[in-house]
């Protein structure tokens, strides 16, 4: 074993004792913000109970900002920020291997994903400085000289494409894309990644999104750990450091300039059907329309009603009328996807082929009492319980923090909010569900998609 993997085992193992007992003070902690020169901004909260830090760098270079046929391009950067880094300096290049075997020798994790709206890195290490030093500096080429190597890729677009085709003979996977296209029409977030898509996707194009979108000064960067203001501040700046590097003043400024703006995503005008045959032991039913922004004053009261709706598990409306009642489903529920912009809400359900048009039908009428009337008050206490009282689960690592932080850090929540949490579901009234539910759902104008019922 190599002195760095010793050490990273030891103080692993020196802190796994102090796992428990810390987590019951990490609502209270203070959420610290400011901005960086260069631009990145930075959410922090010193959590110092174990000797760990997680970090998430987000830029708004989701799947939203795919160019046109050329769907699953973020996907694919994502995905080869682990195949390699260039050489820098006196530091070889090292390919997908030799990467993965420095994280292992670190005892410390990155990675890279893309989302519909945002793209981020998540790096977590012990933060003794030996060890800490090297993996920001490892994560740091990792983020800003990816080896985009065109034989992986090759290698992975062709799993890629095998995947999906795959994956297209599922009738889930029929009804998710039919249902998509739908709701979302020919906004970005109803583009797909297809085989012809990623066909039209080479390194070029990559380091192209690549140079484009992740750029130093937009980065929102969140931070839970064992770290005070002062070293967060130089882990972000060793981070970032080598994306600012390359940029001449001219260049910087044109990376920080404001990006394109993208189109809304549109209400339904009119209610939409589709009924694709599809020979299956269960029929696919899925009901629904564009939601709400993240940004929406209506989101705390959508997530309560949509608890009591179908969001609440085997307590939930449509699980009592078409589980309970009827045995239509072993399974339906109702949720909302809230983003930029406003993602989809969706009523889900499996059942035998020729049983899919009742089950549709008592889903839908559900649906419609609901909307028209709201939750009774013993449904609204019962959510309110059921989900401040699961609250602390939301907080109860770093890793969980950090994700609420991140969702402060990305829709410009108060540094307050998660304090505030609770007392603001518990104001909710019965009104104030319905009225929010009638704002975001209008019943007479959704989408249906039923893959293998009876025709």
């Amino acid at each position: 074993m190599t002195n760095m993997k010793k050490l990273a085992a030891s103080t692993l193992l020196a802190s796994v004792g102090l796992g428990f007992g810390a987590s019951s003070a990490w609502a209270l902690l203070p959420i610290e913000h400011w901005t960086q020169p260069g631009g990145a901004q930075v959410w922090l909260v010193n959590s110092p109970g174990i000797p760990m830090v997680d970090v998430q760098v987000a830029f708004d270079a989701g799947s939203r900002r795919d160019p046109a046929g050329q769907a699953g391009l973020a996907s694919a950067v994502a995905m080869m920020a682990s195949k390699g880094v260039t050489a820098q300096a006196d530091a070889p290049a090292l390919d997908e291997n030799a990467l993965g075997q420095a994280w292992a020798d670190l005892g410390a994790s990155f990675g890279a994903q893309a989302g519909r709206d945002s793209f981020s890195y998540s790096l977590r290490s012990l933060t003794e400085p030996a060890l800490l030093q090297r993996a920001v500096a490892l994560a740091a080429r990792q983020v800003a000289s990816p080896g985009w190597p065109a034989d992986v890729w090759q290698r992975d677009r062709e799993r890629w494409s095998a995947s999906i085709k795959e994956a297209d003979t599922r009738p889930g996977t029929v009804a998710a894309k039919a249902f998509t296209r739908a709701v979302y029409g020919a906004h970005p977030y109803g583009a797909l990644a297809t085989g012809e898509s990623l066909s039209r996707i080479d390194t070029a194009a990559m380091q192209a999104f690549h140079r484009r979108l992740i750029a130093a000064c937009r980065a929102k960067v969140s931070i839970v750990g064992a770290l005070d203001r002062a070293q967060a501040d130089r882990l972000v700046q060793q981070l970032l450091a080598p994306l600012q590097a390359p940029l001449q003043a001219a260049q910087d400024a044109a990376a920080c300039g404001p990006l394109p703006d993208l189109p809304k995503v549109q209400a339904l005008q009119a209610p939409v059907r589709e009924n694709i045959p599809f020979a299956a032991a269960q029929a696919q039913v899925l009901i629904g329309q564009p939601g709400i922004a993240r940004s929406s004053p209506d989101f705390l009261a959508v997530l309560v009603g949509n608890h009591i709706l179908g969001g609440g598990g085997f307590t939930s409306r449509l699980t009592e009328q078409v589980r309970e009642k009827r045995g239509l489903s072993y399974s339906v529920y109702s949720d909302f996807a809230p983003g930029l912009d406003a993602g989809a809400f969706t009523i889900s359900l499996q059942t035998r082929p020729d049983q899919a048009q009742q089950a549709l039908q008592v889903s839908q009428q559900t649906l419609q009492r609901f909307v028209a009337d709201g939750p009774t008050d013993k449904e609204l206490k019962a959510a309110k319980d059921n989900l401040i009282g699961g609250f602390a689960l939301r907080i109860d690592s770093n890793r969980k923090l950090l994700g609420n932080v991140s969702n402060i850090a990305w829709y410009g929540l108060p540094l307050d909010y998660l304090e505030h949490w609770t007392e603001r579901v518990q104001a909710l009234t019965v009104r104030d569900v319905r009225d929010a539910m009638q704002r975001m759902l209008q019943p007479e104008r959704m989408v249906t998609v039923i893959v293998g019922g009876e025709q």
